[in-house]
């Protein structure tokens, strides 16, 4: 499912039209970029939670060559499902 499929559709189930649809997608997605870029942590009931974490500095390998390289730290941004929505998946296969 594209943006597009997915603004119509919730458009469709909201009773709005696929304009005010999309202002409010964005307007969400623009609060959830503030609150990551924040270091706060989405926990959204019934589906999971989204959280920044940091990952460390750490050396690796390049496969072909075999020089070792220095991976700087960075933020990551990860989710974990509710426990609620992986049965759900589960019994959707």
């Amino acid at each position: 499912m594209n943006n597009k499929e997915f603004t119509s559709e919730l458009a469709k189930r909201l009773g709005l039209s696929a304009r005010k649809t999309s202002v409010l997608i964005g307007s969400l997605m623009e609060e959830f970029s503030n609150r990551w870029t924040e270091g706060d942590s989405i926990s959204i009931q019934q589906f999971g939670v989204f959280e920044v974490k940091k990952k460390e500095e750490r050396v690796t390998v390049h496969p072909t060559t075999k020089q070792r390289m220095l991976v700087p730290p960075k933020l990551v941004l990860t989710f974990k499902a509710s426990p609620l929505l992986k049965e759900k998946i589960k019994k959707d296969l």
